[in-house]
């Protein structure tokens, strides 16, 4: 019928009395602009939202909406009418050990004139995506549309470096390993996993913050790049492969080839301009340096033919820039 459905098992979102507004949690986070989870501090480590609308918002532009909830050996279940509740929160014992919670919602074509038909795609990609950002977390994605209905699941034990592994799946790398770097400082989490191709002449670098996409970069990406340029640059020079009279290789000689994806956990984020395309965090730019940096010394040491291959393209890199830089001196 066009609807769909989201279900989890998670807590299952609460059904006691809301303190300040009377009405159930659950009617209060459907109906209540601003009362996300993410507004009570320890209810989630870290949380896409920004304002706490998402559900709100979601619930208002549906034509209905038909919430379940599991929790505390019940199963509670209440439908919403183009944002009002038209049922009490009905509660049931339940047989069932599960906890968790299933919203389905019709989008409203009094509102969606042009239509409410979901993009296969677009959905299955970004449900692909949060599977690798998430290692372990199983995503099944149903359409029954077609006549044959499409079933896939996503689960990825290897998380984003398996991400990089599926990027890099038809070109040819540089070095075996892909190199991988977690840690976690002040609360904020860092993953890192990147490797070098020898048949790519651009960098394909993915920037995240708590699972979203940052297509305009931020200060997680800036600390990546800074790392990446200074560590390499200082390897390049103890190995002898820039002498001391020769100019520091740029940030694009060091990154061509190179294939990365960059996940940031942050407790606060800031988020420059409302559609969070790009992370503002500044203390966030100094961890992603330091952790990424002791990972990739200590990588780049133990193996030496590694980093003489790297280094090598990032030179021959470095010398096409400046021959065509001259070429184009000479036509001037």
């Amino acid at each position: 019928d066009g609807s769909v459905s989201v279900t989890d098992d998670g807590r299952g979102i609460p059904t006691d009395v809301h303190p300040t507004t009377g009405k159930s949690a659950l009617e209060t986070v459907l109906t209540i602009l601003h009362a996300g989870g993410k507004f009570g501090s320890g209810g989630y480590k870290v949380s896409g939202g920004l304002h706490g609308v998402g559900i709100s918002v979601v619930n208002a532009l549906s034509a209905w909406v038909d919430v379940t909830v599991w929790r505390d050996h019940k199963v509670h279940t209440q439908r919403y009418e183009r944002g009002i509740p038209v049922t009490e929160l009905v509660s049931s014992p339940s047989q069932e050990e599960k906890t968790g919670t299933r919203v389905n919602f019709l989008p409203d074509t009094e509102i969606f004139s042009q239509g409410i038909e979901f993009d296969y795609s677009t959905l299955s990609g970004r449900l692909r995506e949060l599977a690798y950002l998430n290692a372990g977390v199983k995503i099944t994605f149903s359409d029954y549309r077609p006549e044959e209905p499409h079933i896939e699941t996503y689960c990825y034990e290897g998380g984003i470096k398996e991400y990089v592994a599926y990027m890099c799946r038809e070109k040819e790398t540089l070095h075996k390993d892909i190199i991988y770097v977690s840690g976690e400082k002040t609360g904020i989490n860092i993953e890192v996993a990147f490797q070098w191709c020898i048949d790519a002449y651009s960098d394909n670098i993915l920037g995240f913050a708590n699972n979203i996409r940052t297509i305009d970069g931020g200060t997680h990406l800036e600390g990546l790049k800074a790392v990446l340029t200074r560590t390499l640059n200082n390897v390049a020079r103890k190995r002898n492969k820039i002498k001391e009279n020769e100019p520091n290789l740029a940030g694009e000689n060091v990154r061509e080839g190179l294939t990365a994806v960059i996940s940031v956990k942050v407790p606060e984020p800031e988020f420059e301009g409302q559609t969070k395309t790009k992370l503002g965090n500044t203390e966030v730019r100094g961890i992603v340096d330091s952790l990424v940096g002791e990972t990739l010394n200590e990588y780049l040491e133990q193996n030496p033919q590694v980093a003489d291959t790297i280094i090598e393209k990032a030179v021959q890199a470095y010398k096409a820039a400046e021959a065509a830089r001259r070429a184009r001196d000479l036509v001037r």
